[in-house]
């Protein structure tokens, strides 16, 4: 499966909707909407209003990547402001089990989201509960940054806990995501990839994302 989640952190905030309805008329599966509270990562993005303010214009699901501490507290209210799938870290989860159940019992779709420095091994009894695995093929925080190369293996093995446990879920990498890069990640078993500067810095985005499924 090919599938693409432009990263919104990367639109033109001035001209957001716009940026919406033209990945609206793309070949985009989802979009991507990422969270930061500014102590799980350095960085501040955006909360609830501004998700709701996306769900008003979006025609496809918003992919919500929570890089918040305790995310379990806001699981309720990001399902009112419109996710669709809700990824949280596993960093950031002590009981992560029960956060995945409280995103699946709120009627989202559930995922995992692991740093680059964690092993996916830590997955083993919890991949078959997720619809969606993130890995972060850069570190959090900020868009621009140059993709790991080690990501590539973390694909493999991943996808190989993920057959050995009969898991159904998707594979999603996000970070330094572009169309040189996508091939390889396609290849080593990825299902679904985040492309925030590749899609938004490019002077044809619905073009680059064309060419990314491809």
């Amino acid at each position: 499966m090919k599938m693409i989640s432009p990263s919104l952190l990367s639109a033109d905030f001035g001209q957001l909707q716009r940026d919406i309805e033209m990945l609206n008329a793309s070949e985009c599966d989802w979009l991507h909407v990422d969270v930061m509270d500014g102590m799980f990562v350095p960085n501040i993005s955006f909360g609830q209003p501004v998700v709701k303010h996306i769900k008003k214009h979006a025609r496809k699901p918003l992919d919500v990547h929570l890089m918040i501490m305790d995310p379990g507290r806001y699981v309720a209210d990001f399902q009112a402001a419109g996710a669709d799938i809700l990824t949280v870290h596993y960093e950031a989860c002590t009981h992560l089990d029960r956060v995945l159940h409280s995103i699946k019992d709120h009627g989202m779709q559930c995922g995992v989201v692991l740093n680059p420095h964690t092993p996916v091994a830590l997955l083993e009894d919890t991949v078959a509960l997720c619809d969606v695995v993130l890995l972060m093929s850069v570190n959090p925080g900020f868009g621009g940054q140059q993709f790991i190369d080690n990501t590539y293996n973390k694909v493999r093995q991943l996808k190989q806990i993920c057959n050995r446990r009969n898991a159904s879920c998707l594979i999603e990498v996000d970070g330094g995501v572009n169309l040189r890069n996508a091939p390889l990640l396609y290849e080593a078993g990825a299902d679904v990839l985040v492309a925030g500067n590749a899609v938004f810095g490019s002077s044809d985005p619905m073009r680059t994302i064309h060419e990314m499924k491809q």
